[in-house]
């Protein structure tokens, strides 16, 4: 029992705190699968790729804050009601990731110095091929993310300096499929001007006449481009 709790620690270590992070296109070739953690690009693998001292490495945390679902509600005014009902925008995804990296080590302090220059070089020119991350926490993967910034974050208790970072990341709408599920039906349809079904109810206190609609607002104003017709009880 203890030795299968113990592989599931060193497993959840790895997934979650030591390489949560996956770097994907960019720098990574097709040859090596397109994707690879993050500690490939530390120098400090073993020989065949393998952890050969998990405490060498860095530490990742979750920062809270981190988003699962975000939408932004129109504070415009609205055509009618209906369109206020359903004027979300769903906005993009963010995460952002505490990386603890003390030195633990005799000669530490050249090894850090080595290992954050390969790391940054290796960050910048991947951002700058339009590579992507991956990013796994205990609760939710993101993919498809975009590394916004990588900030210092020790605070002054420390005894050592530069040992905590934060690194954002956010996960926009990449595609025209995402895209377009950003905007809801109905104002697809006044976007486009094609004509709503149904007899919306207008905002305010007194209801309009419905005029004959054939093409959306311009199809109101009939055939023979006459104004709209007057609110009744005016």
């Amino acid at each position: 029992m203890g030795d299968v709790s113990a592989a599931f620690i060193s497993a959840y270590d790895l997934a979650f705190q030591i390489s949560p992070i996956i770097l994907v296109g960019g720098i990574v070739s097709s040859a090596q699968g397109g994707a690879l953690p993050i500690i490939y690009f530390y120098g400090l693998l073993g020989l065949f790729g393998e952890v050969t001292d998990p405490t060498a490495f860095p530490r990742y945390l979750p920062v809270p804050g981190g988003t699962l679902i975000s939408n932004q509600v129109g504070s415009y005014p609205f055509a009618n009601q209906y369109v206020a009902a359903n004027a979300l925008i769903v906005e993009p995804l963010s995460i952002s990731m505490r990386m603890i990296a003390p030195v633990n080590q005799s000669g530490g302090y050249l090894t850090k110095l080595a290992m954050f220059t390969a790391l940054q070089n290796s960050l910048a020119q991947h951002c700058a091929l339009g590579g992507t991350f991956s990013v796994a926490t205990p609760a939710y993967i993101y993919s498809n993310l975009l590394l916004t910034e990588m900030v210092d974050i020790t605070h002054g208790a420390n005894q050592q300096q530069q040992i905590e970072w934060q690194l954002d990341f956010i996960q926009p709408l990449l595609t025209l499929a995402d895209a377009a599920a950003a905007q809801s039906n109905l104002m697809s349809k006044l976007t486009s001007g094609a004509a709503i079904s149904g007899q919306p109810a207008w905002s305010g206190n007194q209801q309009a006449q419905q005029p004959t609609v054939t093409t959306g607002v311009t199809g109101a104003r009939g055939q023979s481009g006459a104004p709209f017709a007057p609110v009744s009880g005016s």
